[in-house]
């Protein structure tokens, strides 16, 4: 059984640290759950899907954080007071210490950073935030932030976080300095579950109806995983190690089978982008912001 908020508890819950073991497959498996290898000649999505392309090592995807020592929905577990069917995921920011190797051992430490009360009828906004390390070093290698809405646990009074939540990144007025179009599989949900979110809204069409969609819909962070293979293929000609960070803001639910366009713009080593489905002409992915290496 459920109990209320309480925003002393959450700021303080702790985390027990989670081992993460992964190969070379697991790094192929979720760099094909995000659409790389849809051109089966195309060297550059080869080096993220297969270990033999010549004079090339096996690449892993930069956002491939997002999976590494993930806690798993703890939202729902009852000391947490979170009405967690009401939660929504809102942002989600990698920072990225060092390119990620395609197979090792890691430890991932997650804290809640921060916790907005918007009001009542508002919710709330909480902040996650996760440093994955390398195991046997301790050596930092990522750290992932994730703001999600309460929608239903606004009001709980005195506690949370003072000043203002973080403002999200502007994309520029003129036109995109470059657009990549990439498509998605019907089955890509399925295919992303496999590296470890199995939250069933994107796999049971129950599920989904019951939370109000016609059918299950791609997870954000396959979406993110997506508009960062458009930065790789457009920007950095699939150079994971010029990859600094990612930060992006979740608008609407892509559907797998969606085509999903990208829209990019280039400031120096910063780079702004918008996802559209384009199909549904419903922007999916908005504010993004990558950092480049030199």
């Amino acid at each position: 059984m459920s109990t209320q908020l309480n925003p002393q508890h959450l700021l303080s819950r702790p985390f027990a640290p989670i081992e993460h073991v992964y190969g070379a497959r697991d790094t192929q498996l979720y760099a094909l759950g995000v659409g790389l290898g849809a051109d089966p000649l195309d060297v550059g999505q080869l080096r993220f899907v297969y270990e033999g392309v010549e004079g090339e090592a096996l690449q892993a995807m930069p956002t491939l954080a997002n999976v590494l020592a993930y806690p798993g929905f703890w939202a729902r577990e009852p000391d947490t007071g979170i009405n967690w069917r009401h939660v929504v995921h809102a942002e989600q920011q990698i920072v990225l210490h060092r390119p990620l190797q395609p197979a090792g051992r890691v430890v991932g430490h997650n804290r809640v950073t921060a916790l907005w009360d918007k009001g009542p009828e508002k919710g709330a906004l909480m902040e996650q935030q996760r440093e994955v390390r390398d195991a046997e070093h301790g050596t930092l290698l990522a750290t992932v932030t994730q703001l999600s809405l309460l929608r239903r646990d606004g009001g709980f009074g005195p506690g949370g976080t003072e000043g203002s939540t973080p403002a999200p990144h502007a994309i520029p007025a003129r036109e995109p300095d470059a657009v990549c179009d990439l498509p998605t599989l019907a089955q890509a949900a399925l295919i992303y579950r496999l590296s470890g979110d199995f939250n069933p809204l994107h796999a049971d069409p129950e599920v989904a109806r019951a939370a109000g969609f016609d059918r299950p819909i791609l997870h954000g962070m396959a979406t993110m995983g997506v508009a960062a293979h458009a930065v790789l293929r457009s920007v950095l000609d699939y150079d994971a190690a010029r990859f600094g960070a990612i930060r992006v803001r979740f608008t609407a639910p892509a559907i797998p089978g969606d085509t999903l366009r990208t829209e990019l713009w280039r400031d120096g080593n910063v780079i702004s982008l918008r996802t559209t489905a384009l199909e549904r002409g419903v922007v999916v992915l908005n504010n993004g912001r990558v950092d480049l290496n030199q």
